[in-house]
């Protein structure tokens, strides 16, 4: 066995040697109580440390592949589900309030539409529904249906963006399986991708979307899955052009990744909808979420596309929730169809792409450039991530730490809510003197985009 497993051991990292067995042990070809070698015996065949097996223990035992009994030996075992996560919590570690809070990556409330109105509306209609009725409301599937960026095979309503895409990630991902993601993402997804014990690849970006270049070595590994923020990027605001999208399909075409999408922004994002699934609607999944244009108490998002993906997360939810509420859901068709609503929206993505703007553009003459065009967020570079949080925080500044975004270790940033920097000129030039100084306290700091 053991020529078996140096053979299928690609990558002599920790994260690879357990990315490997993991893969073997999902696949069956490391049956249950299948006695693994020595980490000793392991390294010597390998060629690499006994520290470096037994951090691949480590991770293998973390997310319950394996079972060491001391003298008895290492065992492969039933994984037993997921663990805990990390990367979310240090994006906003820090005191518990600030004087300006710019780390959350929440929308401004005073931007949002008024719900009193809404609510009156929706407590005129007849909403008692029953086990049988469908999951998503009627007339809400067929506004969404018109409206969704390509023509999805199947669609329904879930609660919330991080929901969907936890659902769908658990149907498609199994242990050992490769991902693909852009490098930075939101934490969050990271933490859910290695939680299901998947070998995450990070892929850089540059002003048009997903390096195509990186894009094709990655899918070399055959990854399962390819992740995407199609705009507003989180946290870099990139928004990836038709044609990028096209080239990415193009490169995708002749294997079987499935592409999800997170459009997160949605109406408050200025880009346009761009999907893969334009041209690969039977490999794309597309989730459009709606805390950040109509309130994060909403807990709704919609998810459409592949319809063997979406199938299996509606019939996997009727062992749980069944179905999101339907009073929230008429809640939501009636503010995505009411008139005085959608002028609000649009108000807030005027106002969000003009405070983005100012900020962005203070910050860039006083030699900070963050890059990116759309969303809440500022990829802020930083001479030293640490020092920068410290230097904000000590003014009653709050910001959200760069490292946890990123896949690989790279250069220092932090992330700005700049959507919730309102009033007037001389206070946002304060707020840009301040940044630039802890950015660069040494003098001027000539950033750059992630790519």
């Amino acid at each position: 066995m053991l020529d078996e497993l140096v053979a299928a051991i690609d990558n002599r990292s920790s994260h690879g040697i357990a990315a490997a067995i993991g893969r073997l042990a999902s696949a069956g070809a490391l049956p249950v109580g299948t006695r693994l070698p020595t980490v000793r015996e392991l390294a010597r065949a390998l060629g690499v440390s006994p520290t470096t097996v037994g951090e691949a223990w480590k991770l293998l035992a973390a997310v319950g592949v394996i079972d060491a009994r001391g003298r008895q030996g290492t065992f492969v075992r039933v994984p037993p589900g997921p663990g805990g996560d990390h990367r979310y919590q240090r994006t906003t570690a820090g005191p518990a309030t600030f004087a300006l809070d710019l780390s959350t990556g929440f929308p401004d409330p005073r931007l949002l539409p008024e719900l009193g109105p809404v609510l009156a509306e929706v407590s005129r209609q007849p909403l008692t529904s029953s086990y049988r009725d469908r999951p998503v409301l009627p007339a809400l599937r067929d506004h969404l249906l018109a409206t969704w960026p390509f023509a999805a095979e199947e669609l329904t309503v879930v609660d919330g963006a991080l929901d969907a895409i936890d659902r769908v990630a658990r149907e498609v991902v199994r242990l050992g399986d490769r991902v693909v993601v852009e490098d930075p993402t939101y934490p969050p997804v990271l933490d859910l991708f290695e939680q299901l014990g998947a070998e995450v690849i990070g892929v850089r970006f540059d002003a048009d979307g997903i390096s195509l270049a990186e894009l094709a070595s990655a899918l070399e590994y055959q990854p399962r899955l390819l992740f995407l923020q199609p705009r507003a990027h989180n946290p870099t605001g990139t928004s990836m052009t038709a044609e990028r999208a096209r080239a990415v399909a193009r490169l995708l075409a002749p294997g079987t990744t499935l592409v999800l999408e997170d459009d997160h922004s949605g109406d408050v994002a200025t880009s346009g909808a761009v999907s893969i699934g334009t041209w690969l609607p039977d490999r794309t999944v597309h989730v459009r979420g709606y805390a950040k244009s109509h309130g994060p108490d909403l807990r709704l998002a919609a998810l459409g596309g592949a319809a063997d993906v979406v199938d299996a997360v509606t019939d996997r939810r009727l062992l749980g929730p069944a179905w999101s509420s339907r009073i929230l859901q008429a809640v939501l068709l009636t503010l995505l169809t009411d008139p005085a609503a959608i002028a609000t929206v649009a108000a807030a993505r005027d106002e969000y792409a003009r405070r983005r703007r100012v900020v962005a553009t203070a910050l860039a003459e006083r030699g900070v450039a963050t890059g990116g065009t759309d969303g809440l967020n500022l990829w802020v570079p930083v001479i030293d991530e640490r020092d920068a949080l410290v230097a904000l925080a000590a003014q009653g500044i709050g910001a959200a730490a760069g490292e946890p975004f990123g896949v690989r270790p790279g250069s220092d940033h932090i992330r700005l809510t700049v959507g919730l920097v309102h009033g007037p000129e001389a206070a946002v030039t304060e707020l840009a003197d301040r940044v630039a100084a802890a950015a660069a306290p040494l003098g001027p700091w000539r950033g750059r985009h992630p790519a």
